[in-house]
């Protein structure tokens, strides 16, 4: 099946204006379409892959497994994002990839997006951006596991993910779509579900943010920002940090 690549444009032009040729080049990429369960491999460790995949819609995660069992969540990853364009280049996986929610994923042979990029040599430099943010949001998390109270790593993924989703028009009237488990924040953020649901209550208790049913709605927006120590420098976008 093929299908539109529009939110690929979205998510580049929240950090880059595009040309209206590359825009239509990136829109017209033949991908194949799936629509994938909640928590599916899309691509494990080791693998080879010939193709990268783009989230259309839903929710992406990348993962590694420590003694076979224990999870360390990586990155979680929302639509407009391909999160093994590095597969363009690396040939082998070094870690997993899968959906965090029911998702659509389009996948695109590496030939192709080779042949986007010889049409428009712009946009080798556009994804590279891409992946030097990917990176700058890599350091962040490293500087949160290591050196921040388990209550501002929360805060400041709750930060981050408002300033992400909402640079796509996924965030409106300071309410996003944010369906993690508790369970998964303390497989992202090295927390224990006790830890979890101590540090959740500390900031609730500040009546900073109402988080439920997949749901985050912000009260107090420099009130998290704050606990956080959120700087928005890292996510290199125009708009990030702005009051929602």
């Amino acid at each position: 099946m093929s299908g539109d690549a529009g939110p690929l444009v979205r998510k580049l032009e929240s950090i880059v204006e595009l040309a209206p040729e590359e825009r239509e080049g990136l829109r017209t990429l033949p991908l194949t379409i799936r629509d994938l369960r909640p928590q599916q491999d899309i691509v494990h460790e080791g693998d080879r892959p010939t193709q990268s995949c783009l989230v259309l819609e839903g929710f992406a995660l990348r993962y590694k497994l420590v003694g076979g069992h224990r999870r360390q969540i990586l990155a979680f990853h929302i639509p407009g994002e391909i999160p093994d364009l590095q597969s363009l280049h690396l040939k082998t996986m070094d870690h997993s990839l899968a959906t965090l929610t029911a998702a659509r994923i389009g996948f695109i042979q590496h030939r192709a997006l080779h042949d986007l990029m010889a049409r428009h040599p712009r946009l080798t430099g556009v994804f590279w951006r891409e992946t030097l943010i990917d990176a700058a949001i890599f350091r962040e998390w490293m500087v949160g596991l290591g050196r921040r109270r388990a209550p501002a790593r929360i805060a400041h993924f709750f930060c981050e993910m408002f300033v992400r989703l909402d640079a796509i028009g996924l965030a409106k009237d300071r309410v996003i779509r944010l369906p993690v488990t508790q369970e998964e924040l303390g497989d992202a953020l090295g927390l224990s579900a006790v830890h979890t649901n101590r540090s959740l209550q500390e900031l609730r208790s500040q009546n900073l943010f109402t988080f439920e049913g997949g749901r985050l709605v912000i009260n107090d927006w420099e009130g998290l920002k704050r606990a956080a120590d959120f700087d928005p420098l890292y996510l290199h976008q125009g708009s990030g940090g702005d009051a929602p």
